[in-house]
């Protein structure tokens, strides 16, 4: 994720109205869209990574559809606060869209307040996990208590590693536009949107393949 984060910012093509050069993120980021997914390292960075994180995930459905059919099966009840959980994530996205709106028309204060909503909404997320792994584990249901509950814990705990990791780009994104480094009229959280948004989809297919499938 470094090569997403870092990098040493380039100006903007023509620079600002007094006529210096306004720090961009690297990859562009902006609406744009001139450079292919090649030619944007950043970008390309984040595909890559997606697509290693969607491949992970999908050898563990292989594995959680197999082992389902075994005799020591037992089914776990799904902790009521992720379904409380799920709804805080979308609405991360939806402020993190807010967000992305008021950059582009540099509205920097509005974009700030939106983006460090999203930020809380993605921290009291992972909280509501921790809650949901307590629940559980005050109910007597562990990592090695069954089959099931293993997938749930290994899922939700990939899925929230991956998500704090969101949560340091956040932060980086959040003194980025109080330090006024992003190109008026440019959408630079689109990178950032992207990887946040992959990872609300990935947790409503975690949960449907954990207790709906």
């Amino acid at each position: 994720m470094s090569a997403i984060l870092g990098g040493t910012p380039r100006p903007a093509a023509g620079g600002g109205a007094g006529g210096g050069a306004i720090a961009v993120p690297p990859g562009g980021d902006g609406s744009g869209g001139g450079e292919s997914l090649i030619g944007d390292p950043a970008r390309f960075g984040l595909w890559l990574f997606l697509g290693t994180a969607s491949m992970l995930f999908i050898g563990f459905t292989s594995a959680f559809i197999l082992r389902r059919a075994s005799a020591d099966w037992q089914p776990l009840a799904a902790p009521r606060i992720l379904w409380l959980n799920t709804a805080v994530l979308f609405l991360s996205s939806a402020t993190l869209e807010r967000s992305r709106r008021r950059l582009v028309g540099w509205d920097l204060s509005g974009a700030q307040l939106w983006l460090a909503l999203t930020g809380l909404l993605g921290v009291l997320f992972v909280a509501g996990q921790w809650l949901a792994w307590q629940a559980l584990a005050a109910s007597g249901v562990f990592l090695a208590s069954n089959p099931h509950s293993s997938f749930f814990y290994v899922l939700t705990g990939v899925h929230a590693v991956h998500l704090l990791g969101g949560l340091v780009w956040f932060v980086a994104a959040l003194r980025r536009i109080r330090r006024m480094g992003y190109t008026p009229g440019e959408d630079g959280l689109r990178l950032f949107a992207t990887y946040w948004h992959f990872l609300a989809v990935l947790w409503a297919y975690l949960l449907f393949l954990l207790f709906v499938y």
